[in-house]
C-alpha cells in the first residue's frame, strides 16, 4: 500500500525533498541539484534519492518558482490586454504608492506590456453591474485575429465593474477560445481578482495571462513524468495563501501559486510555534538567490489580501514575504569603489567558485568556504565537493582592487550580505511597528542557518531557533498544510446601512460554494470546512482591515456592528498605533476560507542523549578578523539536551549552522538547535 507523503521545493541550486514515512513515524530529506534547463528531471532525481519506489507515494505536493521565476525575469509570454474603451490607459497610469508620494525620484515599476498592447472594447456596466451598453463583439474577435497573427500567447480581459457582473467577460472569452482553440489562455479580471479596484484587478489579470503557460506547460510535463514512474496520487501544488491545491486546479488559477515556494517555510514556521509554544516568531529563509522573511504572530502566519512584486499589485490571498536577493550565490561585485553584494546570483550553474563547475565571481559561498564556516568535504551531506583555492582566487579578483586580502575580503562580503538581510527583517518589522526583540529567529533555508545568529546580534533577538532539515524546511513546511481555497465578494456598506439578515445571506452563500469546491479537490465531507471574515476600513479611507468572523451567521447575532466596530478599531490599533472608536466604519469585502483538513502529522520528539559528551572535532575558523579553535558536530551526533558554548559549526546534509564566540547552543526535546546569547543564558 503506498506509504510517503512527499514535498519538493525547488529553489535556485538545489531542488529540497522531504518524505514521511507513515508506518514508521519518521522524516527524511535531500537535496539534488536543481535543472535549471528542465527542472522536471531535478525533481525527479531528488525523489527517486528519497523513494525507492515512486508509487510508494500517497500524498504529494510540490512548491514551484516557475510562474515566480517567470515573473522576475521577465520570461512570460507576450499578453494582448482587452479593457473597456475609453479607460484602456488605466493599467498603464497605475497607482502611485503611499510611501513614494514626496519621493521625487519614484520611478513607476515597469508594466508586462506596452501600450500598443492594449484593445480597448466598445461595452459599458455601470457601478452595480447593470448593462449600459453591450459588449461589441465584433471587436473582440479582431482583437482575437490580432492575438494569434501577431503571435500573443494568451489574453487578459478586465472591463469595468467585472466583479459586480461578470457577463461580458465571461461572452469575451466564449468568443477569443471560439477564434483561438480551447487551449489559449485567457484571463478574466473576476475570476483572478473579484474585487473592487481597477488597476488592481487588471494587473492580477495581466500577471496571470503573463505567468499562466509557464507554469501550466511545467504542471503537465511534471505530472506526465511522475506518472509514467508509476506515481498515483494527485499532484498538490502550494498556493501563496499558504493552503494547497490539485495541479490541475493551479493550472486553472496559476496567480495562486506565484509565492508557492517561499510560503513553504512560513508555514513550517506556523507548525513550530504550535509545537515550540513560541507564538511569535521570524522566519529567514536563505537559498542559493534569495532571502524571504516572514512573520508568525500570536501563532498564526501574517496574511494579507494583496501582494507587490517588483511595484505590480495583485489581489489574492498571500502570505507576506519580504524577499531581497541575498543567498549562498550571491555574486559580490563593485560599484563606484564600493563593495556590493546581489542581487545578481551565480545560482546552480555556474555556481558559486567553490562548486567548481566554470564559476569564477566571488559569491557568499565563496567567503564562507574561506573563512572556515563551510566544510568543503561534507557540504550538501557530501554532494558537492568544495575548491578552497578556487574561492580564494575569486575573491582575489574584488579584493585586490580594494586593497584586501582574502580573509578580509570574504569578511567583508559577509558583513555586506548580513547587513542587507537585517535590513529586510526591519521592513517587515520595525517599519510596521513590530519590535524583533519581541520574536525567536527561526533560520532555514540552506545558508540561513550560516548567517541568522549574525542577523539576531545585529538586532538584538535573543533566541536564533535552527530547526530539523532546515535546508529542506519550506519542504517540510509543504506538509503540514491543507487544501484552501479563498474566495471573495465585494459588499459596500456603510455601517448604518448594513442589512445584518443579507450580509448572513451572502455569506452562507459563499460558504456553500467554497464547500461545493472541495470536492473537486478530493477532500471526503468530514473534513470540509470553512471561515469567514469581512473587510472594513473607516469611512472614506482608501485601504481595509480583514476582520475574522465567528461564522457566516455572526452578522444576525445582536449587537453585530458594534461589536465589529469594536474589534476593528483594537486591530487598527495594534496595526497602526491609534484608533478612532466611535467613528463610521464601512464594509468593503466579504471573504470566505475552504479548508479541506488533511491530517496532522505530528512532530517526533528527538532521542534523549544518554551522555553530556557527543562525537565532535576542533578546528580553526574566523571570526572579528581572528581565528579561534572551533568545536565542529555533525548534527546527526547531537541528541536532545546537549549543550555547547560557541564558537561552533554544526554540519548537516541540508545545512550548515555557524554559531559565533558569545553563544550558547542547547537541542530541545524535537532536535531543534535554540541559540542565546551568554547574556541571556546568564540571566
Amino acid at each position: 500500500m503506498p506509504n510517503y507523503r512527499v514535498s519538493m521545493d525547488i529553489g535556485g541550486t538545489f531542488t529540497d525533498i522531504v518524505a514521511y514515512d507513515q508506518a514508521a513515524g519518521t522524516y527524511e530529506a535531500t537535496k539534488a541539484s536543481t535543472t535549471p534547463g528542465n527542472l522536471s528531471a531535478g525533481v525527479i532525481a531528488g525523489l527517486e534519492s528519497i523513494v525507492t519506489d515512486l508509487s510508494d507515494i500517497e500524498f504529494l505536493v510540490h512548491g514551484t518558482t516557475q510562474g515566480l521565476n517567470a515573473f522576475l525575469e521577465r520570461r512570460g509570454v507576450p499578453v494582448l490586454l482587452l479593457a473597456t474603451a475609453g479607460v484602456e490607459d488605466s493599467y498603464h497610469i497605475a497607482r502611485g504608492p503611499r510611501l513614494e508620494l514626496y519621493n521625487a525620484q519614484y520611478r513607476k515599476p515597469a508594466p508586462l506590456l506596452e501600450r500598443k498592447d492594449v484593445i480597448g472594447v466598445g461595452g459599458r456596466l455601470d457601478g452595480q453591474g447593470h448593462e449600459i451598453r453591450p459588449l461589441d463583439e465584433v471587436a473582440v474577435r479582431q482583437a482575437a485575429r490580432r492575438a494569434l497573427d501577431e503571435g500573443y500567447g494568451a489574453v487578459a480581459v478586465a472591463f469595468l465593474f467585472s466583479y459586480k457582473n461578470p457577463a461580458h467577460e465571461l461572452r469575451a472569452r466564449e468568443i477569443l477560445l471560439e477564434e483561438l482553440g480551447e487551449d489559449f489562455t485567457i484571463s478574466l479580471s473576476h475570476e483572478a481578482a473579484k474585487e473592487w479596484r481597477e488597476y488592481e484587478r487588471t494587473s492580477s489579470a495581466v500577471v496571470e495571462a503573463y505567468t499562466g503557460p509557464v507554469v501550466r506547460n511545467y504542471l503537465l510535463d511534471l505530472e506526465e513524468k511522475l506518472a509514467d514512474r508509476g506515481v498515483e496520487a494527485p499532484l498538490h501544488i502550494m498556493q501563496s495563501s499558504g493552503g494547497v491545491l490539485t495541479a490541475e486546479s493551479a493550472r486553472k488559477r496559476p496567480l495562486q501559486t506565484l509565492l508557492s515556494g517561499p510560503v513553504g517555510g512560513a508555514m513550517g514556521d506556523v507548525e513550530l510555534a504550535g509545537v515550540s509554544g513560541n507564538r511569535n516568531l521570524i522566519g529567514v529563509d536563505m537559498g542559493g538567490t534569495s532571502f524571504d522573511v516572514s512573520l508568525v504572530v500570536d501563532g498564526k502566519p501574517d496574511v494579507s489580501t494583496e501582494a507587490h512584486l517588483e511595484g505590480l499589485p495583485m489581489l489574492m490571498s498571500v502570505v507576506n514575504i519580504h524577499t531581497v536577493g541575498a543567498g549562498g550565490g550571491s555574486v559580490a561585485w563593485l560599484e563606484a569603489g564600493g563593495l556590493r553584494v546581489g542581487p545578481r546570483s551565480a545560482g546552480a550553474n555556474p555556481g558559486p567558485a567553490c562548486y567548481g563547475r566554470g564559476g569564477t565571481e566571488p559569491t557568499v559561498t565563496d567567503a564562507n568556504l574561506v573563512l572556515g564556516r563551510v566544510d568543503p568535504d561534507w557540504f550538501a551531506g557530501g554532494q558537492v565537493a568544495l575548491d578552497r583555492e578556487a574561492a580564494i582566487t575569486a575573491l582575489k579578483t574584488v579584493g585586490d582592487q580594494l586593497g584586501l586580502d582574502p580573509i578580509a575580503m570574504a569578511e567583508g562580503i559577509c558583513d555586506v550580505a548580513n547587513s542587507q538581510m537585517a535590513q529586510a527583517i526591519r521592513t517587515i518589522t520595525i517599519s510596521r511597528g513590530i519590535e524583533p526583540r519581541d520574536f525567536a529567529l527561526v533560520a532555514f533555508g540552506g545558508a540561513g542557518p550560516m548567517h541568522a545568529v549574525f542577523l539576531a546580534k545585529e538586532l538584538g533577538i535573543p533566541e536564533t531557533v535552527v530547526p530539523r532539515f532546515p535546508g529542506a524546511f519550506s519542504a517540510w513546511g509543504m506538509l503540514q498544510t491543507n487544501i484552501r481555497k479563498d474566495f471573495s465578494e465585494p459588499y459596500f456598506f456603510l455601517d448604518e446601512d448594513i442589512n445584518v439578515a443579507d450580509m448572513a445571506g451572502v455569506l452562507r452563500r459563499m460558504e456553500a460554494e467554497g464547500l461545493k469546491s472541495l470536492v473537486s479537490e478530493g477532500v471526503p465531507e468530514e473534513s470540509r470546512g470553512t471561515s469567514t471574515s469581512v473587510d472594513v476600513r473607516y469611512q472614506s479611507q482608501e485601504f481595509s482591515l480583514n476582520v475574522p468572523l465567528t461564522s457566516a451567521d455572526e452578522p444576525e447575532s445582536e449587537g453585530f456592528v458594534a461589536n465589529l466596530a469594536t474589534r476593528f478599531s483594537a486591530m487598527y490599533h495594534e496595526r497602526y498605533g491609534h484608533s478612532n472608536p466611535g467613528a463610521p466604519i464601512e464594509i468593503v469585502a466579504l471573504r470566505t476560507q475552504a479548508v479541506g483538513d488533511l491530517g496532522r502529522l505530528e512532530a517526533p520528539l528527538f532521542a534523549k542523549a544518554q551522555s553530556p559528551e557527543f562525537k565532535h572535532e576542533v578546528r580553526r575558523v574566523v571570526f572579528d578578523h581572528e581565528e579561534h579553535a572551533t568545536t565542529v558536530v555533525r548534527r546527526d551526533d547531537l541528541a536532545a539536551g546537549h549543550a555547547f558554548e560557541g564558537p561552533a559549526i554544526i554540519v548537516e546534509q541540508t545545512a550548515t549552522t555557524v554559531v559565533p564566540p558569545g553563544f550558547n547552543v542547547t537541542v530541545d526535546e524535537f532536535g531543534s538547535l535554540v541559540i542565546r546569547t551568554e547574556d541571556a543564558e546568564g540571566n
